[in-house]
């Protein structure tokens, strides 16, 4: 599959922007900036995908440190896995913040904590810079097509300078309030995700049991109340068994922890969602660690 599909690109003034973490998710997405007429500037841990990144995508450049990468951007964005690996990028001496120009916005669509988000608000704000969460959601697809659902938290005036541009690989850029909310807006959206799937996939089992076409019965319900983008999306390839694409049950798994720590901390009650990230930890026991969250359904089969 190539790293980025056509898209029609919404103009822009063109922008130096930097982009940090070339995974599945951020090399695509780096990828449509370029499309766009962004000059571009990309840092990876493994510097190899910076090196394929420059080759694909000329006039493109690399850095061998974040700090580097960043040094003439205007807007810098990231992609990474965790909080962990967030703050090794953005802090240090040779973390982005130590090399952003002054007024420069840095932009996180790592899925992280909401502490962290706000922790590098403040480190932003003391540098004289400008942080803004913005977690997607559309997963893989979502990034090459460059239809990711992209959900902030930050300055209404970061947000504003920053949207026109990530509208690259965006359908939808929308500021949800402040530092944090971005964060918390994609763990509700998790939330639905586990509930959905857990459902999906009983549904499917009891009619594959009861002996139904279950084919037949995804394309009738799919016209009425049971319909979903799980459904339309999930829902077949779930009857065939295949569960190698899409968005992994170990990244699901770490969202969920994320979700269910936030919830300790402001007192949501997740019984529902709390008993599908165990039954995600029953599919990692399986060995589905890399499968598709739609193999929850493995359980019951």
């Amino acid at each position: 599959m190539p790293s980025t599909n056509a898209k029609t690109y919404e103009p822009a003034p063109s922008r130096q922007v930097a982009f940090l973490g070339l995974g599945v998710m951020g090399y695509p997405m780096a990828g449509h900036l370029s499309l766009a007429g962004h000059t571009v500037s990309v840092y990876n841990r493994t510097a190899a995908k910076s090196v394929a990144f420059r080759e694909e995508f000329k006039g493109s450049t690399h850095g061998l440190t974040p700090k580097a990468a960043v040094a003439d951007a205007d807007i810098v964005f990231c992609c990474v896995g965790n909080d962990d690996d967030l703050r090794s990028v953005v802090l240090g001496a040779d973390g982005a913040l130590a090399g952003m120009k002054p007024a420069a916005i840095l932009v996180d669509h790592t899925t992280a904590s909401a502490d962290v988000a706000r922790e590098l608000y403040a480190a932003a704000k003391k540098a004289g810079l400008q942080f803004v969460d913005a977690p997607v959601s559309g997963g893989q697809a979502g990034a090459q097509n460059g239809a990711l659902t992209v959900m902030c938290g930050g300055d209404a005036a970061a947000f504003d300078v920053v949207k026109p541009v990530g509208m690259a690989f965006s359908k939808a850029f929308t500021l949800m309030g402040e530092s944090g909310a971005g964060q918390l807006t994609k763990m509700v959206n998790q939330i639905c995700i586990a509930g959905l799937v857990q459902g999906l996939s009983e549904a499917v089992a009891f009619g594959q049991k009861a002996g139904l076409d279950m084919n037949q019965v995804l394309d009738v319900i799919g016209k009425g109340a049971a319909q979903s983008w799980q459904l339309d999306n999930r829902g077949k390839t779930m009857v065939e068994g295949k569960f190698d694409f899409g968005f992994a049950v170990d990244w699901m798994r770490k969202d969920l922890g994320l979700v269910l720590d936030e919830a300790k901390r402001n007192g949501a009650r997740l019984p529902v969602t709390a008993l599908v990230d165990q039954f995600y930890a029953d599919v990692q026991a399986m060995g589905g660690q890399r499968w598709d969250t739609s193999s929850l359904i493995k359980r019951l089969v």
